[in-house]
Order: structure tokens, then C-alpha cells, then sequence
């Protein structure tokens, strides 16, 4: 198994399509449903043997709850807040735009 390139809090872009955000939780490989895997089409699925990172993500439409393989996710560089309604339920901004985690009772 390999180690996950990116952590909890950080955020990061889908590399061929217009989403970014925070990551809240790594799977060290695939651990979704085999509907799910089956719904994407062939020619994009993702290798299962790799990270995969739940995201709460955004779009110029919407916000969403995202589940991305590794090799299709890039840093992102844009330094823009990410606005989804539940980064409060799981992280705090530090000043310098971070995300950390809240810890046991930290909320």
C-alpha cells in the first residue's frame, strides 16, 4: 500500500474536471461501492490500489461531497477559501487560510 500523497484539511483540485476542496477523510485504497466504480466510464476509471480522499468539495454551481482517487487530484494553488456549508463541522480556518481539524471536543 502506498502512503497517501495529500492529508486531512488540505486543499486540492480534481485534475481533468472544474472542482477543489478540503479533504476530511483518506481511504488507503478503494472503499466505495462497485456501482459506483462501475459508473465511471472505462476509459477514466481510476486504479482501485491507490488513495482515495472524501472530499468536501465545490463547482461554480454547487457544493457536494466528493470521493476522488489520488492520481486524479492536484494541490491547489489558488488560495481561495472553500465555501462549502460544512468545512465548520469538521475543520477550523487558521489565519493564514488552513484547515485543521477539530480535535475531541474542539468544535
Amino acid at each position: 500500500m502506498r502512503q497517501a500523497k495529500f492529508s486531512i484539511g488540505e486543499v486540492v483540485c480534481h485534475r481533468l474536471f472544474p472542482f477543489r476542496g478540503v479533504i476530511f477523510d483518506v481511504d488507503p485504497e478503494f472503499a466505495n461501492t462497485e456501482e459506483w466504480y462501475e459508473s465511471i466510464p472505462p476509459e477514466m476509471r481510476p486504479a482501485k490500489d491507490q488513495p482515495f480522499y472524501h472530499l468536501l468539495a465545490e463547482n461554480e454551481e454547487a457544493e457536494y461531497v466528493a470521493y476522488v482517487s489520488e492520481q486524479n487530484l492536484l494541490h491547489d494553488t489558488s488560495g481561495e477559501p472553500v465555501r462549502h456549508p460544512q468545512i465548520g463541522d469538521f475543520f477550523r480556518q487558521t489565519p493564514d487560510g488552513r484547515y485543521e481539524p477539530h480535535g475531541p471536543g474542539n468544535h
